[in-house]
């Protein structure tokens, strides 16, 4: 288990160069969050602010850094992309986090979504499949000072049940259906993010609520995305080698 730092400080020494660059990138966090995110109507203000304060730039290839704040998602190799940054905006603000919550994110990629949520919550338990992306998260977040995020290379699909329960749960792939160990998993008034969709090219972004009582109380789409395929026992099924 890998447990990154935490909170949005640079390390080492920055020069001339590199100040003037670092704050170009901050005028298009701004841009990003202005033209991107608040036009489309979302307000909310923790998000607004954790969206313009976390270095996206950091969790892209050096090749694309030039893009890294457009309206647009990227490639990280691997089959695997990073969201486009609105899309990231709406599924976390649709998670309605609050700084005691507990949340498990499955498929933390480049871990920029992981270093969003790790601002807004108390924990973050993030699961990543592919070998090559968990090392190039930890080592993107290791450019961060974060203390609460905890992370495993394993089968997203099962979730992580020796950290359950969760307040919130992410996930950043599209699925055939609901996991049942993702449910299983999320507290009483949990909420529980998902693309969800009988084809691996498209999806339903959906958020599902649980009541105090542990009961399914609001399932609510979101509208039409598409994301990569989730793969695992409760995902699609990889395809075979050779």
């Amino acid at each position: 288990m890998f447990v990154s730092q935490r909170n949005g400080s640079l390390t080492g020494s920055v020069s001339a160069v590199g100040r003037v660059k670092a704050e170009d990138y901050r005028i298009a966090r701004r841009k990003m969050v202005a033209q991107q995110i608040k036009r489309r109507g979302l307000q909310d203000p923790r998000v607004l602010e954790v969206m313009a304060a976390i270095p996206r730039h950091f969790f892209v290839d050096e090749a694309q850094a030039a893009q890294s704040y457009s309206d647009r998602s990227l490639p990280l190799g691997y089959g695997q992309t990073i969201s486009q940054p609105y899309i990231v905006a709406l599924m976390v603000a649709s998670l309605r986090l609050v700084p005691s919550d507990r949340v498990l994110e499955v498929g933390s990629g480049s871990c920029y979504q992981t270093a969003i949520l790790a601002s807004l919550a108390a924990e973050v338990f993030a699961v990543e499949r592919l070998e090559p992306l968990f090392n190039k998260g930890r080592d993107n977040l290791s450019r961060l000072d974060f203390k609460n995020i905890y992370s495993i290379l394993a089968d997203g699909t099962w979730g992580w049940s020796e950290m359950a329960p969760y307040n919130a749960i992410i996930v950043s792939a599209g699925a055939p259906r609901v996991p049942q160990p993702l449910m299983e998993q999320l507290a009483p008034g949990g909420r529980l993010i998902i693309p969800v969709g009988p084809s691996a090219a498209s999806q339903k972004l959906t958020l599902l609520v649980k009541d105090q009582a542990g009961q399914l109380a609001e399932r609510r789409f979101l509208g039409d995305c598409r994301f990569v395929a989730l793969v695992g026992r409760y995902g699609w099924q990889p395809e075979p080698l050779g």
